[in-house]
């Protein structure tokens, strides 16, 4: 039974998997725990790039020629314009997640399969995927498929986390909101205090623009600690505390870590009202 639908060429394939490197070396064990989950039930998992090229494919042995046939495999382009109305193509379109089961599908060769995706955005806010699980079975009901579309946005959400993680190193990540749809609300806070990455999550939940670069803004400024000292006293407090803390309120070894003299921590923690115990 020969796979309907385009593919891309082998060699366009190895292309576009060494665009994506670092994000699919981040999500093949999410995918692995996901496929865990769902693979025995008839379910296959898959990967696309931003344009609905699959990247990712895992099924089962015995489901194998199933879903080669109806095209979800490695290569397979399921991108709107190539197959109309379908999970993967729809969820890249829309970006949010969707469920699209059996007849929802554009073309009737795509009605006998149920498709639940979620998008996954890069860490300057740009759609970089989708995540989906396809199922063929006649009996999978539409209750199911909730559960499982749940499965996929949380898998989704731990991916777009994982790379934006990966993005930011030595950075302090904070997690910004308890979004409602359990949406990866993350900022990355550089050794300044200063805001200088934001998840898709956070860039709607707090004004930034829906991708690219983003100004430094202080953390302060958009956490709500709006009760602090400001300026430089506020930041000289922080530091002198912070030095302090590391050592345990050992001045002597406090005012070496800031390149200082003893006797003139002594006097600045006189100006800014700290005791020697911090």
């Amino acid at each position: 039974m020969a796979a309907h639908g385009q593919r891309v060429e082998a060699r366009e394939l190895s292309d576009r998997r060494e665009a994506m490197a670092d994000v699919l070396r981040l999500a093949v064990p999410r995918l692995d725990a996901l496929f865990g989950l769902v693979g025995h039930s008839g379910c296959s998992v898959l990967l696309t790039d931003a344009e609905g090229i699959v990247m990712e494919h895992r099924c089962t042995d015995g489901d194998a020629e199933v879903f080669r046939a109806w095209g979800l495999w490695p290569g397979a382009d399921w991108s709107e314009s190539a197959e109309g109305t379908n999970g993967i193509g729809t969820c890249l379109v829309e970006r949010r997640q969707v469920t699209i089961h059996r007849d929802e599908h554009f073309l009737a060769r795509n009605i006998g399969m149920s498709c639940m995706d979620a998008p996954i955005h890069g860490p300057d806010g740009t759609l970089i995927a989708a995540l989906d699980v396809s199922s063929a079975r006649t009996d999978q009901t539409e209750a199911f498929n909730r559960l499982i579309g749940a499965m996929v946005a949380q898998t989704a959400q731990a991916i777009e986390a994982d790379t934006f993680r990966a993005a930011f190193p030595g950075h302090r990540i904070v997690v910004a909101s308890d979004d409602m749809q359990g949406a990866a609300s993350l900022l990355a806070v550089n050794g300044d205090d200063l805001v200088v990455g934001a998840t898709r999550a956070a860039r709607r939940a707090y004004g930034f623009g829906a991708q690219g670069g983003i100004a430094p803004v202080p953390a302060s400024d958009i956490l709500g600690r709006d009760d602090e000292a400001r300026g430089f006293e506020k930041a000289e407090r922080a530091a002198v505390m912070r030095a302090l803390a590391r050592s345990g309120g050992n001045v002597s070894q406090a005012a070496r870590a800031l390149g200082i003299g003893r006797a003139t921590l002594y006097r600045r923690m006189n100006r800014l009202g700290i005791s020697q115990n911090g």
